[in-house]
């Protein structure tokens, strides 16, 4: 009797304390919840860098340091209840002010880095290019020299992360100019004079250095589509230019009379028809310009001293736009 009284008296108080324990684990594992979503130190965005290799306990110290999080052992403590101390990732991460060690541990664990921006004019040469590239912070690596001939990347704005490859944006910039060009072609007149995608780059590129005007580009590629079906050359100035620099500088002059007259198989004074490859890398507007020109009459072009050109559609009007740009010139110096 002693016995089933002392079991029933130990069954009622083993269910208390099981109610008890119950009671405090979620208590304890609501308070720790609590702390884990409380509002951090942050007051104001930063950014910053997890290298390659960091592990829970090197980040957590480091977001610490880094005024990101409060308690380095409470953001281990929640990566592991959470199962993310294995998907901390590398990279480059912006964190809002007020993030809890929970956000914290979201945005690492799902890669949304930071994406920075890096932008390459029209018109500029590989070399150039490669330049801007190679300056840009963040990214990383070689990239083969066989990569930076003009005419084969596409300038535009492009986005990557810390530690993206310098190689990784170059095929970007290439693939990009493959799928505009072949678009481009599509709509290529049934007489036009270009013969392949390759002939349209090269003249894509001649129009880029023409000229910066949009509502200019349709008739300067019209102007040359006329002159390549007369048989006329092209005596195209920024092809000269190229001929004597190759693109590896910047000529700091204006060109001399005795330089239309430079022997290179991309001087269009001195020979018929396109240049060898292109003399830059055009952008979308050149390159749909170039395809797809204006119908004009004009055969002749040449500045009118105010950002544009003036257009002839015969020699002795020409000469007449030629001499009034030279008064014009006369008058600024």
């Amino acid at each position: 009797m002693k016995l089933k009284k002392f079991l029933g008296f130990l069954h009622r108080n083993l269910l208390i304390l099981a109610v008890i324990i119950v009671g405090l684990s979620v208590g304890l594992v609501g308070l720790f919840e609590y702390y884990a979503n409380y509002q951090g130190p942050l007051k104001q965005p930063k950014i910053v860098i997890i290298k390659k290799g960091s592990g829970v306990q090197k980040i957590s110290r480091f977001l610490e340091e880094e005024g990101v999080i409060q308690n380095a052992f409470l953001f281990r403590l929640w990566s592991f209840y959470k199962g993310l101390d294995k998907n901390l990732l590398a990279g480059e991460f912006e964190f809002q002010p007020n993030s809890s060690i929970n956000k914290v541990a979201l945005v690492i664990s799902s890669g949304f880095t930071v994406k920075r921006r890096l932008t390459i004019p029209e018109g500029l040469t590989g070399d150039q290019i490669k330049n801007i590239i190679f300056s840009a912070p963040g990214l990383i690596g070689k990239v083969p020299n066989a990569f930076w001939h003009e005419g084969t990347l596409l300038p535009e704005t492009y986005f990557y992360s810390y530690g993206n490859t310098r190689l990784s944006i170059v095929r970007r910039m290439r693939e990009k100019l493959d799928q505009e060009l072949k678009k481009a072609w599509l709509t290529r007149p049934e007489n036009s004079p270009l013969k392949s995608p390759r002939e349209a780059m090269v003249l894509a590129s001649i129009i880029e250095k023409e000229t910066a005007k949009n509502n200019e580009r349709l008739i300067v590629s019209g102007v040359f589509h006329n002159r390549l079906r007369s048989g006329m050359r092209l005596q195209s100035d920024p092809t000269v230019v190229y001929s004597i620099t190759k693109g590896r500088r910047l000529l700091k002059r204006a060109l001399l009379k005795k330089d239309l007259n430079f022997d290179s198989p991309f001087n269009t004074y001195v020979h018929k028809g396109l240049p060898p490859h292109p003399i830059c890398n055009p952008g979308v507007a050149s390159i749909k310009a170039a395809i797809t020109p204006s119908r004009t009459p004009y055969l002749y072009f040449v500045a009118d001293g105010l950002g544009g050109h003036a257009f002839a559609s015969t020699l002795k009007e020409h000469i007449r736009n030629v001499v009034q740009w030279r008064k014009k010139i006369r008058r600024a110096n």
